[in-house]
This record gives structure tokens, C-alpha cells and sequence, in this order.
């Protein structure tokens, strides 16, 4: 081997080695915000409860007479009889994280809100099921009308396998996460980010920007402009009653269970619930 043959060879393992160095270094800082992007999902026990809970036979008895609601307001189509039923897996629905709105190091883009469940009528109408562990053990909190949260559970599934389906409240968007791609699964979504979706710190960006002076506590919170529960009113059962919804509201969901148009149904039909509400679209 050659003088310059022999430099060269050196060349390259001494570039191959820096290469290697600066790799090493590189690579746990983005597997560190890859991670730190991801919501720890709720535990299998849980979710077996949360199951078992909208499956009970009380649940069903109570989604027979909220379909029955629905027929008597004039806007479902006729019943054929039948008992309603829970149809596949009770899945996990994230919102968007206020701390990742604060732009929080390490704060994932959004946080466990509470586990929902498809439920079928007999003549083929749909609900969303909604559960959460209060008093030590799950319960359903809400009923809904409309499939959303199990139907962008899968769609997501579909787009981003291993990524994580959440909603921004404020807008209805319901997008997929994973790694540093934010992709949108509804129309609102698109509008906010694109039919090709974003960058997770563009999105970071976005959500600060229109939410970043209305997170609890901040002065925009204290005026009631952004919702939330009275915690000085109850409901005739003892929990806390919902607050009526802000016409206009944006600022990131502060509570355990977000809330439906259904709250009032959910409370009459004597479902053991906390407050529930959802913030109306801006």
C-alpha cells in the first residue's frame, strides 16, 4: 500500500468515525422528542373496565331509551326493535394537551381525556359511549350522538399506523400523530393544517399561537370566556352541574371528561356522571 493510499484510508475511517460519533449523539436526542410526543396510553386493566362499564346491561338499558330520545325528537329513523349493543374495541380519545400548548419541553401533544365505545342501535343508528374512573372505578359519564372517536381511532390507524389520534377541541379537528408528522383526519383538520399535514413543532407553533393567552389560569380563563364548570353548582344527584356553552370559546378543554351537545340527555337519562360539556367551535 501506498503512502497516499494509506492516508486515504485513514481519511475515511477517521471520517467514518466522526460520522459514527455524531450519530451516536444525534440519535437519542430524536428518539428523546419522539417520545416525549407520545401520550402514555391507558393501562389494558383499564380499559377492560371502561369496556365492561359501557357493556353492562345498565348501560344498554340506557342507550334504549336515549335512542328512544332521538326517535321522539323526530330526527332518527324508525325503530325496528331490538336492544342497542356495543360494537368493537373501547378505545382511548386524546385532546390536546394545554402543557403542549404552553409549549412545555418534553409535554406530549395531547392527554388521555377519557375511553369510548361504539354503540348500535337496532336499526343501525350510532352513539359514542363515554367512560372515565370516578369514585375508584369506571363508569360512563356521556352518551353522544355519532360514532367520531372509535371511527378516527381506526381512520388514523389506517393513515399513521402506531401514531396517536387526537382532537382539538376548539375546532373539532381530529388529526394523527407520530414522530415529527401531524397528519389532519376531517375537513376541520385540513383547514388548520393542510390536506399534507404539518410538522409537529409547526403545529406546536399554530396551537400556541391561538391558544397560548387562553390556558387555564390565564386572564382570558378567569373572565369564563373559555368555559368550563361551575365547581359552586350542583346537579340534582350531587355532581357538579355543566356550565352553558360559551358561543365562542377557544381555549384548550380544562377538564377530565370534555363534554357533548348531549350533556343535558346524558344527566336525564341518570347516568352517574361528572360535569360534562363541549366547547362549542370558535
Amino acid at each position: 500500500m501506498t503512502e497516499n493510499s494509506t492516508r486515504r484510508t485513514a481519511a475515511r475511517l477517521a471520517a467514518a468515525g466522526a460520522l459514527t460519533a455524531a450519530l451516536a449523539g444525534v440519535a437519542p436526542l430524536a428518539h428523546a422528542a419522539q417520545a416525549s410526543a407520545v401520550p402514555a396510553p391507558p393501562a389494558a386493566a383499564e380499559v377492560a373496565a371502561a369496556h365492561d362499564a359501557a357493556t353492562s346491561a345498565k348501560t344498554l338499558d340506557t342507550l334504549s331509551r336515549f335512542f328512544a330520545r332521538d326517535d321522539a325528537a323526530g330526527g332518527a329513523a324508525a325503530k325496528t326493535g331490538g336492544k342497542p349493543r356495543i360494537e368493537g374495541a373501547t378505545v382511548p380519545v386524546y385532546e390536546l394537551s394545554p402543557e403542549f400548548v404552553a409549549g412545555k419541553k418534553d409535554a406530549p401533544v395531547a392527554a388521555s381525556d377519557y375511553l369510548a365505545s361504539k354503540a348500535v342501535s337496532a336499526d343501525g343508528r350510532k352513539a359514542s359511549v363515554w367512560t372515565a374512573a370516578t369514585g375508584g372505578s369506571w363508569k360512563v359519564v356521556n352518551i353522544a350522538s355519532g360514532d367520531d372517536e372509535t371511527r378516527y381511532a381506526a381512520e388514523g390507524a389506517k393513515k399513521l399506523a402506531g401514531g396517536t389520534v387526537f382532537r382539538e377541541p376548539q375546532i373539532n379537528a381530529w388529526y394523527v400523530q407520530r414522530g415529527d408528522r401531524v397528519l389532519p383526519l376531517n375537513s376541520d383538520a385540513e383547514r388548520a393544517v393542510g390536506k399534507q399535514g404539518t410538522t409537529l413543532d409547526a403545529y406546536r407553533e399554530r396551537v400556541h399561537k391561538a391558544y397560548g393567552d387562553k390556558l387555564p389560569g390565564s386572564a382570558y380563563a378567569k373572565k369564563g370566556a373559555a368555559g368550563g364548570y361551575d365547581e359552586g353548582a350542583k346537579a340534582a344527584d350531587g355532581t357538579l352541574a355543566a356550565e352553558p356553552a360559551a358561543s365562542s370559546s377557544t381555549g384548550p378543554s380544562t377538564t377530565t371528561v370534555a363534554a357533548s351537545a348531549g350533556a343535558a340527555a346524558a344527566l336525564g337519562l341518570g347516568l352517574t356522571t361528572v360535569a360534562v360539556r363541549r366547547l362549542r367551535r370558535r
